[in-house]
Order: structure tokens, then C-alpha cells, then sequence
């Protein structure tokens, strides 16, 4: 599922999160797997990953940065 971490676009439906990856080849790996609710938004700040729930109350998940290896789509030759 792809969510969007712009702190302002709120999940769709319950989600369990172990790591983040971003379209440039970056992850944010969690330490804990953490369970985003429907109508939580997320964010990076600062270089980190912040939750925002319904209620109003902010998280800030523990977790370290690390780079992905991956092929862009498409075709090959």
C-alpha cells in the first residue's frame, strides 16, 4: 500500500507499517511494527518519522534510515 507522509493526507483504513521506503531508494525502518489507524497522518520531520492520530496525539516511532537497492520498472532490453 503506498501512503503518502505529507502530515496531511490521513490513512485510508488500518495499516501495520515495519518500514517506509520513499521513490528515490531510502526506507525508514521501524524498530517496533506499528499500527497506523484509519485517519492517521504521517510525516518526516527533521529526519523523523512522525504519526499524527485522530485523536490529535503525536508519535514519533523510533527507527533508523538505511538505502534500498531496487530496479525502476519498466523495460528491458
Amino acid at each position: 500500500m503506498r501512503l503518502i507522509a505529507d502530515g496531511a493526507t490521513p490513512t485510508s483504513r488500518l495499516v501495520l507499517v515495519e518500514d517506509l521506503e520513499t521513490e528515490n531508494g531510502y526506507a525508514f525502518e521501524l524498530t517496533r511494527p506499528l499500527f497506523l489507524a484509519a485517519g492517521d497522518r504521517i510525516a518526516f520531520e527533521g529526519g523523523r518519522l512522525v504519526v499524527v492520530r485522530v485523536s490529535g496525539e503525536r508519535l514519533t516511532p523510533a527507527g533508523d534510515w538505511s538505502t534500498r537497492c531496487w530496479r525502476r520498472a519498466g523495460r528491458h532490453r
